[in-house]
Formats: structure tokens, C-alpha cells, sequence
């Protein structure tokens, strides 16, 4: 673990400093998965009091990176038998504001929400950056941007709830080696076809990227949970 950055001039509260921290060594896996998050040992390794480990850890627990099991607090373990079910129903729900703009010619996607978004991911494309947690923050506002263009707020509150289930493990596929890249370009692309109106370019575009982050996440969500025996088996 590491306390880089922490207690530095950079505007954040302390309790912000040691969250990010924290967050990013559990998705980076310096944080080993069966590992006990002790608040007094935390804090001797972030260099800091046990006040703003535990706030952290409060909201850690909140953004589903942490859950409670025997004797305190642990690294979120997936359930991966829930994956395919939370993937399908977001295909669902994706696809399904693109196909209502698709069979209906009275209805257009909203420009006024999609333009400003994809100026967003060019402005991404043209900045080199290291893969880190919060590209699926914005990984999730792009997907939101495209539905909520599609006019049916009820798809979106669905959407919302699919991605709060699936994001501590969503979290691990963007910090895989080019993928970064790769999804600034498909949202590019997606983007684009919507605006031109390629709507079944754009369906099948979009199933494909989902699909494929799908198949990222679900391999890292086994990777996890073998790490999480290994450990178990050598500390038993």
C-alpha cells in the first residue's frame, strides 16, 4: 500500500486524500482480496488517524468496494454467477433506447445532450492518460449521455441501478492495458453513428462494445476470486 499524495497541498480534504488512496490500491490489487481493512492499521500505512480511514472506508462500503464479512471489513469479492444476468439486462436496456428512436420516425435522439458528450470523448482522445478507476465514471456518464438522448427517463433510472451493481467490478476492466483507448474509440464511433442516424450501425456497435467489456470483466472477476483462494489456502 501506499500513501503517496496524501497530506500534499492539493485542495482535497484529508479524508478525500486517503479515500482515493485507498480506492486505488484496492483496484490495483496492492490490497490483497481476503486482506482484513483495519482501521488502525490502515492508518499507520497512509500515515494519518484513524478518523479519516474510517469516513473512507464508510464510503467505500457505500460505492460497493468494500463489504462487511467475519470480523470487519474486506476488498468487495463479485459474485460472478450474477454478472451475466446484471450484462444482459443492461444490453437490454441500452439497446432498447436506440431500437425506439429506430422504430418510430417522429422520434430523433437529443442532440443537445449527445453533442456536448462526444465532444467530451474527443477532448479524451487527444490527452495521452494512465488507465485509472474513474474512467468508469465517466465510462457510465457516456452510456447514461446516449439513453437519456433516446428521451425515456424510466430507461435511464433502470440503467443507473445496473451500473451501481456492477461497477466495483466494471472498475477492473478499465484498468486493463489499452483498454482505455480502445473504449475512447468505440464511444467515439458510437456516438457519431447516433448523430448520422446509423441507428443499426450503432446497435450493433454498442452490443459488441458492451459484450466485449463483459467478457473483460468477467475474466477479471475470476482472476479475483482465485487470488482470494490462493491467498486463503497458503494462510490456512
Amino acid at each position: 500500500m501506499s500513501a503517496t499524495g496524501i497530506g500534499d497541498p492539493s485542495g482535497e480534504s484529508l479524508r478525500d486524500q486517503v479515500y482515493v488512496s485507498i480506492r486505488a490500491d484496492l483496484l490495483s490489487g496492492k490490497i490483497a482480496p481476503n486482506q482484513r481493512l483495519g482501521e488502525e492499521r490502515l492508518a499507520h500505512a497512509y500515515g494519518v488517524s484513524r478518523t479519516p480511514v474510517r469516513e473512507a472506508l464508510a464510503r467505500l462500503q457505500s460505492d460497493g468496494l468494500v463489504q462487511r464479512g467475519d470480523h470487519g471489513l474486506y476488498p468487495y469479492r463479485p459474485r460472478v454467477d450474477e454478472l451475466g444476468g446484471l450484462y444482459e439486462l443492461r444490453i437490454l436496456l441500452e439497446l432498447q433506447g436506440l431500437r425506439r428512436i429506430l422504430e418510430d420516425d417522429t422520434l430523433r435522439h437529443d442532440r443537445d445532450i449527445l453533442e456536448p458528450e462526444l465532444d467530451r470523448w474527443y477532448a479524451l482522445r487527444a490527452h495521452i492518460f494512465e488507465p485509472h478507476s474513474d474512467f468508469v465514471t465517466l465510462d457510465e456518464g457516456f452510456h447514461i449521455a446516449v439513453l437519456a438522448s433516446a428521451g425515456n427517463p424510466a430507461l435511464v433510472d433502470a440503467l443507473v441501478t445496473v451500473n451501481a451493481k456492477i461497477r466495483p467490478v466494471r472498475m477492473f476492466d478499465h484498468l486493463t492495458p489499452g483498454r482505455l483507448e480502445i473504449s475512447v474509440e468505440e464511444h467515439i464511433l458510437i456516438a457519431e453513428l447516433i448523430l448520422d442516424n446509423q441507428l443499426t450501425a450503432a446497435c450493433d456497435k454498442l452490443r459488441a462494445h458492451i459484450d466485449e467489456s463483459k467478457v473483460l470483466v468477467v475474466e477479471r472477476a475470476h482472476q479475483a476470486l482465485a487470488m482470494a483462494g490462493l491467498a486463503s489456502a497458503v494462510r490456512n
